[in-house]
């Protein structure tokens, strides 16, 4: 398999109002996610220890009695057998654009079919975003879609860029050091600026908190904020951002 230099970013669960929702923990729950992640050939970045190095692998296989998984290789064989003397490797993907993260412990080489795989233990828990209840919109790279949140016992706001939001909530991300967030924490008058339909003003509680480290290696916050007692002047227009911003990109891709 060809090695590629685009890493998927590795997140981490950081709080939770819900936590148990995001972790699978029983062995055919996890072993039925790893069989959906091979039928879909869903490219995997496993990462080598706490730094960034990385193969490309995907999920070949999960043995009969859930036990263990087959990984491919990736293109370096170096790096191959780096990852097969590691402790661990934490791997994380996505499956219909839901995020997927899990580790292997004690990965080894072994044949799988003609060829070498990597093969570990079934992972003991795996962390899966779950789909929402709301279409959710990832905001378009054509314009930033900023909320800025009231910073606490501070007459200021922390300007976050919202990477995605529905009628029902959006996600922020931010630095670590600009906003200290905490789980299911509400906050009022937050202000959501709408290209071409105007400033919404809403509160917004906090229902989880992931730390994600980006391709280059730095670390953010992003938030997953629901609504609270949206006014239905401010959601019809949220709405109509959204339809507005999936049908121009509808008609690019139509004119593409």
């Amino acid at each position: 398999m060809a090695e590629i230099a685009r890493p998927a970013a590795k997140f981490e669960l950081l709080q939770s109002d819900d936590f148990e929702q995001y972790l699978l923990h029983e062995r055919r729950e996890v072993a039925y996610v790893l069989r959906q992640l091979a039928a879909h050939r869903c490219m995997i970045t496993a990462y080598l220890g706490s730094g960034s190095r990385f193969i490309m692998s995907s999920v070949l296989a999960v043995s009969d009695d859930d036990r263990r998984v087959h990984l491919d290789l990736g293109a370096d064989e170096a790096l191959n057998n780096e990852a097969a003397s590691a402790n661990s490797l934490l791997c994380v993907t996505q499956l219909d654009k839901v995020k997927v993260q899990f580790s292997i412990n004690a990965p080894r080489i072994e044949t799988f079919g003609k060829y070498p795989a990597l093969v570990a233990d079934t992972p003991e828990v795996l962390l899966r975003l779950q789909r929402r209840e709301y279409y959710r919109l990832t905001a378009p790279v054509s314009h930033s879609l900023i909320c800025r949140i009231p910073s606490p016992g501070q007459n200021s706001r922390v300007e976050a860029r919202v990477i995605d939001i529905s009628g029902g909530g959006l996600a922020v991300i931010v630095p670590p050091k600009d906003m200290n967030l905490s789980a299911d924490e509400k906050y009022l008058d937050c202000r959501l600026d709408l290209p071409d339909f105007g400033p919404v003003t809403a509160t917004l509680r906090v229902r989880n908190i992931f730390r994600i480290t980006n391709r280059s290696g730095t670390d953010m916050l992003r938030a997953g904020c629901q609504f609270e007692d949206l006014p239905t002047p401010m959601a019809n227009a949220i709405q109509r951002y959204i339809l507005r911003v999936e049908r121009d990109r509808k008609a690019r891709e139509i004119g593409e």
